[in-house]
């Protein structure tokens, strides 16, 4: 490709780097105990990328998740017939071929569909090297969604007790499991979360460490949603490379050339100074191919290529004309076995055949079989032309225009004329000339150019205004002036000195500056607030449930065992400083039969007691 050298060259140009995942290796046995305790497993499910890994104690348990891969299924084509089986994760290397054919278990950010929840909980055992037979003997700790439906714990336990054999489980929240890994360890702090990932956006008020579910809400808006919206402004803008503008770009653009305005209208104004667009625009540079740019061939070469193109086309007459007299031949047999059944005097047969034909008379089927015979011997006739033809090589170097009744270009023998429309052309050979390259009156590259201005601030704008992408909902300001709205004012001083920002979606540059802002504009005149970003935005919620695993491996209460499960149901949760808020389900309980046919009996005697007394 020319595009990377052609980029390189020119200023703010950078080519798409189109990045292709490497399949993960299959890890050796991992680590099976340390000391009488299983290594636990940490899984941090999320919707946008799986991360999995040992929790190791010691004082170096591992720099980051031996695991991390797209969580998408893609089915190969061959299915249960013998072709290849599902592919998970970075197994699929480029997305973009089978964007039509990726799944993911996910709705939102929760998971519902368990069976593409197996294929990547069995593609995390497998290369993780888990060395236990016909079960995962390892305590699991699992991230999932704030405030998750009962019924989608309750079919994830079921799958790891059930299909797996797990001994325990421990299910915390990743955003409380990057602020439990932020914060300074055995310290009960308060705070106010802002968790943005690929889905949804949450906003998690923190009292004394632990979770006030009451007053969580959530943002249906998130990686997700920009990278689409993304996707149709460059569309809508350069409707000429619809097919190159794709989500993975997307994606890249967001992660790699977007920004967070300090003040979004203030930015845009900026953006409307020529001098200011030229040096902050970043021109995306698609990859194209350097031989449009004009053909090197001689006349000769190009005469020749007529010349094998006309041989092409007439040996695919000839081909057809041979397939149509052979079922024409084969007609004519039919028909002359059936006019030999009426000279012989079959009449009963003949006339069954007759029926068969869809023909009325003998003169008919005379008639049929003359013209016939007569298309067949022309049909011949033709092919031993077609044959003389062949074998003559055309020398002169402006040939001949064909004969018509020998090629017979018609739209029953051609279908594909397209292919051959070089031949059709009205280009008449000259003397020959020297050859030159032809000249573009365009600059290609810069045709394959994307200029990604505004858009840089546009796309992740829409998590502090939904509406610029029509959703009617409030965006991270005012549902932050909202929930701090619902506490008391010392309560609200308290929750503002610790806002914490962590999640994929969080990693903008100019995000905490943005936040800063909006919490000086509500809050009061010479208040105080403080605002932290996560060390690793990614990567803290793992590292978080690996702490968290490591400082309550002993401790059985933050652990759910089979026994709770088959006791308690697997909507079961066990509560700690990362976890959802347990709130089971109590259903009214029904009276018995026996119980009601007591009730219904007392009910008569005491209404035919009163009526004897009235009587």
């Amino acid at each position: 490709m020319a595009a990377a050298a052609v980029a390189g060259l020119a200023t703010n140009v950078f080519p798409f780097r189109d990045a292709r995942a490497a399949p993960d290796p299959v890890l050796e046995a991992g680590p099976v105990a340390h000391g009488s305790l299983p290594v636990p497993l940490v899984l941090d499910n999320g919707s946008f990328q799986a991360r999995a890994g040992w929790a190791c104690p010691g004082p170096d348990p591992g720099p980051e998740p031996r695991l991390q891969f797209r969580a998408v299924c893609a089915r190969g084509r061959g299915g249960a017939r013998g072709g290849s089986g599902p592919q998970v994760g970075n197994a699929l290397g480029s997305l973009e071929p089978l964007r039509w054919m990726l799944r993911s278990p996910f709705d939102r950010n929760v998971p519902v569909n368990l069976e593409l929840q197996e294929l990547l909980l069995d593609y995390s055992f497998q290369h993780l090297g888990v060395s236990s037979q016909g079960c995962v003997d390892h305590p699991i700790v699992l991230t999932e969604a704030v405030c998750t439906p009962l019924y989608s714990r309750q079919m994830m336990s079921e799958l790891l007790f059930e299909c797996y054999g797990i001994p325990k489980v421990a299910y915390g929240v990743d955003s409380l499991f990057s602020f439990y890994h932020n914060n300074p360890k055995n310290m009960i702090s308060s705070g106010l979360i802002i968790s943005s990932g690929y889905q949804c956006t949450h906003i998690l008020p923190i009292l004394e460490g632990r979770l006030d579910a009451r007053n969580c809400k959530r943002i249906n808006l998130g990686g997700s949603q920009a990278a689409g919206y993304l996707q149709r402004l460059l569309q809508l803008k350069y409707p000429g490379h619809l097919a190159a503008i794709t989500l993975s770009r997307m994606e890249e653009i967001l992660h790699e050339h977007s920004y967070i305005a300090e003040d979004y209208v203030e930015e845009l104004q900026k953006w409307r100074c020529p001098d200011y667009y030229e040096n902050n625009v970043h021109k995306m540079q698609l990859p194209f191919s350097s031989k449009l740019l004009g053909s090197t061939l001689t006349s000769e070469e190009k005469q020749e290529r007529r010349q094998q193109q006309l041989r092409r086309l007439q040996e695919l007459n000839a081909r057809r004309r041979e397939e149509k007299l052979q079922l024409d031949q084969e007609r004519l047999d039919r028909l002359l076995y059936v006019q030999e059944l009426l000279e012989d005097g079959q009449m009963d047969q003949f006339h069954k055949a007759l029926i068969e034909l869809n023909m009325d008379s003998p003169e008919e089927l005379q008639s049929y079989i003359q013209k016939l015979s007569a298309a067949v011997e022309q049909a011949k006739q033709k092919i031993l032309q077609a044959e003389v033809s062949l074998e003559v090589d055309v020398v002169d170097s402006k040939p001949e225009t064909p004969d018509l009744e020998q090629l017979e270009p018609s739209l029953e023998d051609v279908e594909n004329i397209n292919d051959f429309e070089p031949l059709f052309s009205e280009e008449t050979p000259e003397v020959e000339k020297p050859v030159a390259t032809v000249q573009p009156v365009f600059n290609l590259a810069a045709y394959h150019q994307l200029f990604v201005g505004t858009e840089r601030i546009r796309a992740p704008e829409i998590i502090f205004q939904p509406s610029l992408i029509g959703e009617e909902q409030a965006g991270i300001a005012e549902t932050l002036q909202y929930i701090l709205d619902r506490y008391p004012k010392d309560v609200q001083e308290l929750l503002v000195q610790n806002v914490f920002l962590t999640g994929g979606n969080m990693m903008y540059p100019g995000m905490k500056v943005r936040i800063e802002k909006e919490l000086l504009e509500m809050r009061p005149f010479q208040s105080s607030f403080q605002v932290q970003l996560a060390s690793n935005p990614i990567l803290d919620a793992w590292y978080g449930a690996r702490d968290w695993a490591l400082d309550h491996l002993d401790n059985k209460d933050v652990w759910i065992t089979r026994k709770d499960y088959e006791e308690k149901g697997g909507g079961y949760l066990r509560e700690h400083c990362a976890s959802n808020v347990y709130i089971p389900i109590r259903l009214p309980k029904q009276a018995s039969r026996s119980t009601e046919a007591q009730a219904s009996g007392k009910g008569s005697g005491a209404s035919g007691g009163g009526a004897s007394e009235q009587a």
